[in-house]
Order: C-alpha cells, then structure tokens, then sequence
C-alpha cells in the first residue's frame, strides 16, 4: 500500500467516524428533547396533585369542628 492510499484510506475512516458521530448526536438530541418533555409533563402532573392534597389538608387544619370530628374518628377505630 502506497502512502497515498493510505492517507485516502484514513482520511475515509474519519470521515465517516465524523459522519456518524454527528448523526448519533443530533438522534440523541431530538430524543432527549422529547424525553425531557414527557417529563416535565408529568412532574406538572405530580405538582397539581400536591398541591390538590395540600388544599385538602389546609382545609382540614383549619375547620376546627371538622378535626375534632376526625380526631374522633381515629380514636373510634383503633378502639
């Protein structure tokens, strides 16, 4: 093999290792686009329903007649 072809031959491999890597770059940057929506999505999900059960325990923690009631009510159970 002549030295010539063998620059050819080198200057092929990186290419096409350029090629690639480029390509695996850009598939893993679309993907990871959509990944990191999906879960951003569903953390705003997990969010809204924290903050639904928060209400909920606020309203309990407040309505005095409502945790005397259910105060009772454990009581009644573990009897």
């Amino acid at each position: 093999m002549s030295f010539w072809t063998a620059v050819v031959v080198i200057f092929a491999i990186a290419c096409f290792t350029w090629l690639r890597t480029h390509k695996y770059r850009a598939l893993g940057k679309h993907q990871g686009n959509y990944d990191h929506t999906a879960r951003e999505h569903e953390l705003e999900r997990e969010v809204e329903e924290m903050r639904k059960r928060i209400a909920v325990l606020e309203r309990i923690a407040t309505d005095e007649q409502r945790g005397k009631d259910l105060a009772r009510e454990i009581e009644s159970l573990r009897d």
